[in-house]
């Protein structure tokens, strides 16, 4: 470690050298360069780490391709009126709540569309206290044909974003790859289809906060299951990518923070599927494509996600507490 931190310095004392030399590095701060030696070198130590699963190396990245760049204690200052300097300029921009604690680092990220966002992280915000007012508690079970199964029998369908505009994003892509590259027709053709992407995530993410702020207005504590989202990936593939498990988990998880509710997840191999809810029965084996079963033990007909939803609540419940105001 010590080696590679001093790896690390020397790298960082010449890209300070090699910014006196070249004015295009001048226009942000010397923080935004070393800030790349840290990014290759963390992307070089997940490299070495998972090279035996075909990791490959980081490779070089064109500069019109590089998408953001990080700012720490210095080259940046806000400024009163939603006005923040940055190098020599003020920029004005907006903000999407107030900025709330010790600012630690400033990322600016542009996207493919040439829109320019502006990352605060802070150190220090207040926590929010646990807010339990309902005293419910419910499992929930991912699936592929139902987004989600509650405990309590119900069901939420996902509206599959991607696969409504499918043939909108295909007959994009096709003009795009018609246009000569390099030409003004290929940007715009290109534009359109990021366009059409970003339409498709847009709806997914507007649904996502919508169905979070419903499921912990409901509940107090909410089950899930840890999902391998990657070997899901490689089973159903484009199903998975639009049903966005993670995502919906990262947005749930900020929610019930935010609102002082509480998240558990169980362990992935604990088999909820394949347990009896009502006796505790376990079987043996039960493939994928039967969604309905029979307990041998105490014969209640159990329902493949609904059961699982109800043994994934049960075990949340037994890490969980629940206080009612």
């Amino acid at each position: 470690m010590q080696n590679l931190a001093n790896a690390t310095l020397r790298e960082q004392t010449h890209i300070a050298k090699l910014r006196k030399r070249n004015r295009f590095w001048q226009l942000v701060g010397s923080q935004a360069v070393q800030d790349i030696c840290q990014r290759i070198e963390k992307a070089y130590q997940l490299f070495f780490k998972h090279n035996k699963k075909g990791v490959r190396p980081p490779g070089f990245k064109k500069v019109k391709k590089y998408k953001s760049f990080t700012l720490k204690q210095a080259g940046y200052k806000f400024l009163g009126g939603k006005r923040v300097k940055i190098g020599q300029r003020v920029y004005q921009f907006w903000k999407s709540r107030e900025i709330e604690g010790t600012v630690k680092t400033l990322t600016i990220k542009r996207t493919s569309l040439g829109e320019l966002f502006m990352v605060v992280v802070v150190d220090n915000c207040p926590e929010s206290e646990s807010k339990f007012t309902t005293g419910r508690i419910a499992g929930f079970d991912f699936g592929l044909k139902t987004f989600l199964t509650c405990s309590d029998g119900s069901c939420i369908e996902s509206p599959q974003f991607l696969k409504q505009s499918l043939n909108t994003i295909k007959k994009a892509s096709r003009q795009h790859s018609k246009k000569l590259k390099g030409s003004s027709n290929r940007e715009r053709a290109r534009k359109n289809l990021v366009r059409k992407h970003e339409d498709v995530s847009n709806r997914r993410r507007d649904w996502f906060w919508k169905l979070a702020h419903e499921l912990t207005n409901k509940f107090d504590v909410l089950c899930f299951e840890t999902l391998n989202l990657k070997g899901m990936q490689r089973l159903w593939g484009r199903k998975i990518s639009d049903l966005a498990f993670g995502e919906f988990l990262q947005i749930l998880e900020w929610v019930t923070k935010n609102k002082g509710k509480q998240l558990v997840f169980v362990d992935q191999w604990y088999p909820s599927t394949k347990t009896c809810s009502s006796c505790g029965h376990v079987l043996e084996k039960l493939n994928l494509s039967v969604r309905e079963w029979r307990c041998p033990s105490c014969q209640s007909v159990q329902g493949r996600d609904e059961n699982a939803a109800k043994n994934i609540c049960a075990v949340g419940a037994s890490t969980a507490q629940v206080r009612r105001c």
